[in-house]
């Protein structure tokens, strides 16, 4: 199968990439720079473009069985005024975009896996949330209704969308771990305000499972809650990283009012 990836060179997109070259797929890999390595295999090519505008890129949207779309700004940052618009626009954008890309190939059997996040639910404190839950109306809620409006204006061209809302994903090197570790090791890490809130999750290993899961089921659309089955409290998720790191954990709770001084809403 012919695979285009956004954001392929990213944290979740090197695993992914790495895994589908291992089924045998062919893969491009949207690239707005020029990778410092050649290609690993002769079935991965790097495509120059930025996917937030649109592109000659866009035809090689048109070319592929398949388009995964990972591309977003992180949102581990402030959430100042132009933090915000850019983790907006870097998804709208580019998932517009590659929609576009894709009307081309009407009547052909495409597949749209859209990145999207927990984050649609909102807070909901101790509810237990099911995919036909109410979406929730705080930053990232709103962008994740919209990031998921956008991607599904593909399935009038016949394309199978599917919306994956993803935890916080754990690897090695990368992702949450990597903003998480370094205090850690300093011996600094503890729980934040009241250490209860939940932590949902997923391994990189197991989101790029589930990526190559829905290439080949052609009954699954819609979205889809991309988690570990057990979430974790905040408390919980210290204690752990602290054992494995075998550093302790003796400082107290960073107050919240800390955390809204330096993070804001994030």
């Amino acid at each position: 199968m012919k695979v285009l990836i956004t954001g392929g060179t990213g944290f979740v997109g090197q695993t992914l990439v790495d895994n589908l070259l291992g089924q045998g797929h062919e893969v491009t890999v949207l690239t707005r720079s020029s990778p410092r390595e050649p290609p690993s295999s002769g079935s991965l090519r790097y495509v120059l473009g930025d996917p937030r505008i649109p592109g000659k890129w866009q035809q090689e949207a048109a070319r592929q069985d398949t388009v995964i779309n990972l591309a977003g700004s992180s949102i581990f940052c402030r959430w100042t005024r132009a933090n915000r618009q850019a983790i907006r626009q870097s998804r709208i954008e580019t998932t517009k975009n590659l929609v576009q890309g894709l009307c081309a190939r009407k009547e052909k059997e495409t597949i749209l896996i859209s990145a999207s996040g927990t984050g649609y639910y909102g807070f909901r404190q101790e509810d237990e949330v099911r995919e036909e839950a109410s979406p929730g109306d705080d930053f990232l809620a709103v962008v994740s209704q919209e990031w998921e409006a956008e991607a599904r204006k593909a399935e009038p061209y016949g394309v199978r969308v599917v919306l994956c809302r993803l935890g916080v994903v754990l690897g090695k090197g990368g992702g949450a771990i990597r903003k998480m570790v370094p205090a850690f090791r300093a011996g600094m890490g503890s729980p934040l305000g009241n250490g209860l809130q939940w932590f949902s999750w997923i391994h990189e290993k197991d989101l790029a499972r589930i990526f190559l899961f829905l290439l080949d089921r052609k009954e699954v659309a819609g979205p889809m809650n991309c988690t570990a089955p057990h979430p974790v409290r905040n408390r919980e998720m210290t204690k752990t990283l602290a054992q494995v790191l075998r550093r302790p954990t003796f400082l107290p709770p960073v107050p919240a009012r800390l955390l809204r001084l330096t993070l804001g809403e994030f």
